[in-house]
């Protein structure tokens, strides 16, 4: 990122937050506010702290939650993006990934959630639509999303993991959660908006909604929630 694109955005007062796990919620602490002078030599901010794993058998595992990273990647032009391959996320382990990595492939992208009514059909579909077409091109990115109901608790990391090794959701690549609508949106997901809206509007309605995206990585369609993922089969097909 550039000295100027930063300095724009530093006209913000950008907090790093600590988030501390509790059985019934996660509450946001504010550790540090970064003078002019601090934001003007930051190059990369990150708190990864320590939460609690959600595994089905109890047993705690060791994890970081990387909701206190403030994203230094090109991501904030999306308008002008000319396609999926010029955004960067992050993994559910807090790695930063350039979805350039997936050129040549067909991808389909959904935000998922873990408490949704329509959860247990998505993840055996688009476990079912890995296994059919993985191997001739096809890559599924999940964004777990928690707007929805709160209907994805899980944090990320080991208790993501953990939630999909139990749910037998073998669904592709898992990102860290994301909102996908409102101010604080991915820049990804504004994109995928902007190029394919809704019925009703571009914003997302629910958990669900999928994005395809053609092997030059243009989203040529968009998808409802309650969209069967093998009801895509044929869409995905054509373009292989």
């Amino acid at each position: 990122m550039s000295l100027r694109q930063f300095q724009t955005i530093s006209q913000q007062v950008f907090r790093c937050y600590s988030t501390r796990a509790t059985a019934s919620r996660r509450i946001l602490w504010p550790v540090i506010e970064l003078s002019q002078s601090q934001r003007q030599n930051l190059k990369f901010c990150t708190v990864l702290l320590p939460v609690s794993c959600a595994a089905a058998d109890s047993v705690c595992l060791p994890q970081y939650s990387t909701a206190a990273a403030i994203d230094m990647s090109a991501n904030g032009d999306y308008k002008n993006a000319a396609s999926l391959y010029e955004f960067t996320v992050k993994d559910t382990h807090g790695n930063e990934v350039s979805l350039d990595k997936y050129k040549g492939r067909v991808v389909l992208v959904v935000n998922i959630a873990s408490k949704c009514g329509l959860t247990q059909n998505n993840y055996a579909k688009l476990t079912e639509l890995k296994e059919k077409f993985g191997e001739r091109g096809l890559t599924i990115l999940n964004f777990p999303c928690n707007q929805f109901n709160s209907q994805m608790p899980e944090a990320d990391g080991e208790a993501m993991v953990c939630h999909l090794r139990d749910s037998k959701a073998d669904i592709g690549e898992i990102f860290a959660r994301v909102d996908v609508n409102g101010d604080n949106a991915a820049p990804v997901y504004k994109y995928l908006k902007a190029k394919q809206t809704g019925t009703l509007g571009s914003g997302i309605k629910w958990n669900f909604t999928k994005f395809l995206v053609n092997k030059e990585g243009i989203p040529i369609n968009r998808y409802a929630p309650t969209t069967d993922p093998m009801d895509i089969a044929k869409d995905i097909e054509k373009i292989l």
